[in-house]
């Protein structure tokens, strides 16, 4: 096992410099740069710049050299940790992007988790009682959590919150402990700002997996073995949880790998209306400004992150189902 995780990191570095050539090409596709969309915006307001001060500005931040250059220049930065400066930022990009990917992963986790917790319970127990009140009960509240899309959750939480609750819902911290140090009662002012948008970006998700769970259990269940476990005389648990569960799980696992970069998408939107620093935002703007390097480690870093997700994916079904070797 170790040596197949080895392998797959290793493979990791190709793929990840095609990745970064790919996005680099694709972010410079539309006509102009970061200075022309600058004189654009400023020419709305009704100013104006100067057009040798922007070629001079170019000069000066090598935009006027050919992609291969600022391609190199790019990446010759990545094993001190530069990724580039943002024009727009008018800062290093590493600051801007380490807080983000590092709010917006700590929500995901949260996400995950409870996806998980509340998926694969209810799933088995929709399973194991089919056709029920409850079985039905679970799947009309699936249905509902995907067709609403998760920004519509936010903005209801937001009206919920604010004018029912009469509680701070938007942001990170609550006005009162933005600028006061570190203590109890603001780590608990910061989880009560973090749980809901967890939930609201895990909703979703939650109502595919409990589906896909269902489904899982329902196919095993009609297995050979399960049957041979319980004419055994096996306690109907242990069948389930011990036989039916490990096996019907399997797509499950698959399926989570994939729900990452689903939720960073996901989180923009939820992001916007809460006022959260997370990546979407950010990474909207960089677009719309072309800010190319400040775009481009953010994709770069998504797409380590869908990679990560999907080997850890793969390890867990192994650890899961007994049939899955890797050598």
């Amino acid at each position: 096992m170790l040596a197949y995780i080895a392998r797959r990191l290793l493979a990791m570095i190709p793929l990840l410099v095609l990745v970064s050539i790919i996005t680099f090409f694709i972010i410079q596709l539309p006509p102009g740069d970061f200075f022309s969309t600058l004189q654009a915006q400023i020419a709305e307001t009704g100013g104006g710049m100067d057009t040798v001060t922007m070629e001079v500005l170019r000069q000066q931040y090598g935009l006027d050299q050919p992609f291969w250059i600022q391609y190199f220049r790019w990446i010759s930065g990545f094993p001190s940790g530069d990724f580039g400066y943002s024009l727009d930022w008018n800062s290093p990009v590493w600051p801007l992007v380490r807080d983000r990917m590092a709010y917006t992963v700590l929500l995901g986790f949260f996400s995950l988790i409870f996806m998980v917790g509340i998926s694969v319970p209810f799933g088995v127990y929709s399973a194991t009682h089919q056709y029920s009140a409850a079985d039905h009960s679970l799947s009309f509240l699936s249905f509902i959590g995907l067709s609403l899309p998760g920004f519509l959750f936010a903005l209801l939480w937001m009206f919920f919150g604010a004018l029912i609750l009469r509680i701070d819902v938007g942001g990170v911290l609550s006005a009162e402990y933005r600028d006061a140090p570190m203590s109890w009662s603001k780590l608990v002012d910061y989880w009560n700002h973090l749980w809901p948008p967890a939930i609201i970006l895990g909703l979703a998700s939650t109502a595919q997996l409990h589906r896909i769970m269902r489904g899982s259990v329902l196919d095993v269940l009609g297995q050979q073995y399960i049957t041979t476990a319980r004419a055994k005389g096996l306690k109907e648990r242990k069948v389930i949880n011990r036989y039916a569960v490990r096996v019907a799980i399997n797509p499950l696992i698959s399926v989570i790998a994939l729900e990452i970069p689903k939720i960073i998408s996901e989180s923009a939107l939820v992001g916007i209306v809460m006022s959260l620093p997370t990546t979407g935002p950010l990474f909207l703007r960089s677009l719309q400004s072309q800010d190319m390097y400040l775009a481009g480690t953010f994709l770069l870093f998504m797409t380590l992150l869908l990679m990560l997700a999907n080997l850890l994916a793969d390890i867990l079904l192994a650890w899961a189902d007994p049939r899955i070797v890797y050598t």
